[in-house]
């Protein structure tokens, strides 16, 4: 551990010692959203991203060390283990390393090396790889020759053979080639086939530096390869290769120096660079792959953090074409009270049958904003739902709703026992008013790869992706925290320490025994033990109960603390969130405060800002949803024109904006600021309320290019 605690620390570039207590924190079995927020003084207040870091390297070197101990076992076992190669071993940092290392060693089916050394070749090798040589050939190749090998000719091949085998081998050799390769080779694609809609045509004929060819495209390249449009091959800078494999294994000199030479080249043609070429492939497909979770992590992240709209009584609209549109209005809670379909688009058109039942439960129901879902027909309904309110002269509003996911819950499980009575597409209206009210209750219940806020997501391997996308979820789920009375089972499963089961329990618990009055009475669920409560109950909120402190995110730890706090200012837990007690608390010493009571500054301060904050939503913070009341037409615009619209999703090359038309438009990375922007996401995320300028119109297409980059006058 102490080993692999150094090398973290020097690659992060942290203290040992806050690795060392990090470490020890996860392997004692804590979680990550626990570690960062109640264990600060610990970690020297790492953030969760780095203490996430911190736990992913130090898995990585785990199981790093675990195949050091397998290769150097498998080489001493074959007689073969050196003081100096072990010692490479054993420093070697890298998985790829120890396998250049192993190659030499490791067991083989049969090559044409092995078949050579079996004839009898392996003397004859050596004799020719011993430079310069002495002897002339003919004389040593003579002393090998037997009935399996009758003639020098075979016997010569079948050392060269050997030779390339060794070359091929040699991990310094081998890793040199790998870079210079890497950073000096091109990346080519052609044509291999014919394709309708010419998906793939800028890839053609194309190629980029390997080094330089951004993660989006490789994962497009890729699909093309997949889909048998695109033919990939990588170029590798033969000259040079061939220049520095000569300066290491030819003796110009040597009377055999012709025959080195073809073995070195068919070291590197047959062997090393098809090897290379995949080893190349694959890591550039796993730094896209990287770039794209990292991506769809942070964009769901910022859909996931949308603030709510609540005590709001939503009409949910599900837009379709055929099928009709689904209505479903619920309360300020969320309970379902009506249902309803109408046909206001193609190919119906029974707009006056449609209006009379859409106003029929705006009235009936007192509704106070429609959410219409930005899937199909989601336009031509917006266009229907603008005309109501314009014509009717209603005090309300509509917004736009990112129903990616909603068909996914709909047809799940949890779908038919929250909605038993309704189809698939009438849960699916329900689902979409719902995120607005609450949009990280409603999304926990959708597998987070369903939530389609990215690029290329399907292009990556699914276990990386959803591994991340949970991380994610988790994440953001114990950074708001969760109303313990009113959390459904689904939204319960993402607090730290709490699986499926227990999430379960804990609702069981509720339907049975009522609401929670204290957090201490989680101890009383099934299967929730001192471990899950310690790590689980910060997170928790009991609103309105026993004990006030319950509805911050103050630790049970550390209630002896807040209560001292309060008792150091003549202030009881009933004063919490007051004004008063915000402004005697802001005037207090907490350096010595803390040195006196002997508590960590940082857990100081953040028990603090709960007692000023009690119930804090940290998405109250953040922008409200863009409302509409009438639609826009892209013959409405004109070059120039000033704009308010809402980021769908970030993608590499730029930002989808929704500006009120059939398609977002595209802000593309050069016009999101005058500055260099070296990603989108570093402007802009997901949910955004931006001011946008028309930067070009495609009538044709019904496509828009926007810009955050206000026009010179």
């Amino acid at each position: 551990m102490e080993r692999h605690i150094h090398w973290i620390a020097k690659e992060l570039q942290l203290p040992e010692q806050r690795v060392k207590a990090t470490v020890e924190l996860l392997v004692e079995g804590n979680t990550i959203p626990f570690i960062a927020r109640y264990r600060k003084e610990m970690t020297g207040n790492l953030d969760e991203t780095i203490i996430r870091t911190v736990a992913d390297r130090y898995e990585y070197l785990k199981k790093l060390a675990e195949r050091k101990t397998e290769v150097l076992a498998s080489i001493e076992e074959q007689g073969k283990l050196s003081a100096e190669l072990q010692k490479k071993i054993e420093d070697a940092v890298k998985l790829q390393e120890v396998e250049d290392l192993y190659l030499p060693y490791r067991p083989k089916r049969k090559t044409r090396a092995s078949v050579a050394k079996e004839k009898g070749c392996e003397p004859l090798a050596k004799q020719l790889f011993a430079l310069p040589l002495e002897n002339p050939l003919p004389h040593g190749a003579e002393q090998i020759l037997s009935e399996q090998l009758p003639t020098v000719e075979e016997a010569i091949a079948g050392a060269q053979d050997i030779i390339a085998e060794w070359i091929a081998e040699d991990a310094e050799v081998r890793q040199w080639i790998r870079e210079v390769t890497w950073n000096k080779g091109k990346i080519r694609t052609e044509q291999k086939k014919e394709e309708e809609g010419r998906v793939y045509q800028m890839y053609y004929e194309y190629e980029e530096g390997i080094a330089k060819i951004v993660p989006h495209r490789i994962l497009a390249i890729n699909r093309g390869e997949k889909e048998e449009i695109l033919r990939v091959t990588i170029d590798a800078p033969i000259e040079t290769i061939m220049t520095d494999m000569q300066r290491r294994f030819l003796y110009r000199t040597s009377p055999v120096a012709d025959l080195v030479e073809a073995a070195m080249k068919d070291a590197y043609k047959r062997l090393i660079a098809p090897a290379i070429e995949r080893d190349i492939r694959n890591r550039l497909t796993d730094a896209a792959e990287e770039q794209a979770i990292q991506v769809f992590s942070k964009n769901l992240r910022s859909l996931l953090l949308q603030p709510p709209l609540r005590r709001r009584r939503i009409l949910g609209v599900d837009p379709a074409f055929r099928t009709g549109c689904k209505l479903a209005m619920v309360d300020e809670t969320g309970k379902l009270l009506a249902v309803d379909v109408i046909y206001p688009t193609a190919p119906h058109f029974r707009v006056a049958e449609a209006k009379e039942r859409l106003l029929h439960l705006i009235h009936t129901y007192d509704a106070q904003l429609l959410a219409i879902g930005n899937g199909t027909a989601s336009r031509e309904t917006e266009q229907f739902v603008a005309q109501v309110i314009r014509e009717d002269h209603l005090p309300i509003s509509y917004v736009i709703v990112n129903e990616a996911g909603a068909s996914v819950y709909s047809a799940s499980p949890l779908a038919k026992v929250e909605f038993p009575d309704l189809d698939v597409s009438e849960r699916s209206a329900a689902s979409i008013a719902r995120r607005v009210q609450d949009p990280l209750a409603e999304l926990v219940k959708i597998e987070p790869k369903a939530i389609g806020v990215g690029q290329y997501q399907h292009d990556v391997t699914p276990s990386r992706l959803q591994e991340s996308l949970l991380q994610v979820v988790e994440s953001v789920v114990n950074y708001v925290g969760v109303n313990l009375n009113t959390a459904s089972s689904s939204l319960l499963q993402y607090v730290a320490g709490i699986s499926t089961s227990v999430a379960n329990n804990i609702v069981t618990y509720r339907d049975e025994n009522g609401p929670f009055q204290e957090r201490k009475e989680l101890l009383k669920v099934p299967r929730l033990g001192p471990k899950t409560y310690e790590q689980a109950v910060g997170f928790l909120r009991i609103l309105h109960g026993r004990e006030p402190f319950d509805a911050t995110p103050i630790h049970p730890e550390s209630y002896p603390i807040a209560a001292e706090i309060l008792a150091s200012i003549h202030k009881d837990r009933s004063s919490l969130g007051t004004d008063e007690l915000k402004q005697q608390l802001k005037e207090m010493d907490w350096e010595q405060f803390s040195s006196s009571h002997q508590v960590g500054i940082h857990t100081l301060r953040d028990i603090v800002d709960a007692l000023i904050r009690p119930q804090r939503d940290p998405r109250d913070e953040l922008p409200q949803p863009l409302l509409r009341q009438d639609v826009l037409n892209l013959e409405d615009l004109t070059i120039g024109m000033e704009l308010q619209g809402t980021v769908r999703n970030v993608v590499d090359f730029g930002a989808f904006v929704d500006i009120g038309l059939k398609n977002d438009g595209l802000v593309h990375i050069s016009k999101l600021s005058h500055s260099y922007v070296r990603h989108p996401l570093d402007v802009v995320q997901v949910g955004d309320i931006v001011q946008v300028w028309v930067d070009a119109i495609d009538q044709q297409r019904g496509k828009v290019n926007l810009s955050l980059i206000e026009p010179s006058k």
